[in-house]
């Protein structure tokens, strides 16, 4: 009971952390650019993770888990950071939001393959009609649709699911942070290239909000939000806790418009709603 608990409990904290990230790439991509963007908060963040990991005197991962780090850097450092990014320079970060609807679901079906769960039934027949509600509402036309935003935005959920579930079995053994920190690090050399030759030539364009942008998805959403995510996924179950996430949306539709001023249909506030109680459904039978 007591590690259920901490399980939903550490995953809240991490879905209030996450659901910030996409309004704050939405900010940040006006004054970088994606690949800026991407390789510069992986740098900050790798940073980070290899100052705790210094600090705290942390032994090297065993060779055996360096294929599911490359997969959780891959999924979450590279992945979804970069297309998301991408996608919001077609999409806004509201219409982007509804999205994070199908990360239970992809959250579960690699906790199957991948951290040996096995749901229910009625778990996928929820987990499917939520996920069917938010693709029937990224292809319908409420102003804000683009084909090229919504294809990046599923290409991450999917890679983001893959990062989610893989770092939380890792999790088990090495813990949360440190299985972020070590992902961060392995992908500091391709990322710390990748800045500097994204670098911009002229700063003089870049805003404060872009820099508090930056600062967020660096510090928060690359590294504390994972802290307290995979310590949650790993702690409470990967399929069950990941249905958390059914209120990312409403965290970060509240975001949108209250922060950025970007319009949120009425349509958007009836899919994420719909989407939120086939994953309640979903998780009484995860």
């Amino acid at each position: 009971m007591h590690s259920s608990a901490s399980g939903w409990g550490n995953g809240l904290l991490g879905v209030i952390i996450f659901s910030g990230s996409l309004p704050a790439t939405r900010v940040a991509v006006g004054g970088f650019s994606a690949l800026f963007l991407t390789s510069a908060r992986a740098v900050i963040a790798a940073l980070i993770g290899a100052a705790v990991l210094g600090l705290l005197h942390q032994a090297r991962p065993a060779r055996q888990d360096l294929a599911s780090l490359v997969i959780v850097a891959i999924g979450v450092v590279v992945g979804f950071p970069l297309l998301t990014a991408l996608a919001l320079q077609h999409i806004t970060s509201a219409h982007s939001i509804v999205f994070i609807g199908l990360l239970p679901l992809a959250t579960a079906i690699f906790g199957v393959l991948r951290g040996g769960e096995r749901p229910k039934p009625l778990f996928w027949l929820f987990a499917v009609l939520g996920s069917a509600t938010v693709a029937g509402f990224a292809f319908s036309s409420d102003g804000s649709a683009s084909l090229t935003g919504d294809l990046l935005m599923v290409a991450a959920i999917v890679l983001c699911g893959l990062g989610y579930a893989e770092g939380a079995a890792l999790s088990r053994r090495l813990g949360g942070w440190q299985v972020i920190s070590w992902a961060l690090l392995l992908a500091l050399p391709p990322m710390l290239a990748l800045a500097i030759w994204t670098w911009p030539s002229d700063w003089s364009g870049v805003g404060a909000p872009a820099w508090i942008g930056l600062a967020y998805v660096s510090v928060f959403s690359m590294f504390v939000g994972f802290i307290f995510w995979y310590r949650g996924l790993a702690a409470g179950g990967i399929a069950r806790v990941g249905q958390l996430q059914q209120l990312q949306p409403f965290f970060g539709l509240a975001l949108a418009g209250f922060l950025l001023g970007e319009p949120v249909a009425a349509s958007m506030v009836a899919a994420t709603a719909l989407v939120v109680v086939c994953v309640f459904l979903a998780r009484r039978y995860a």
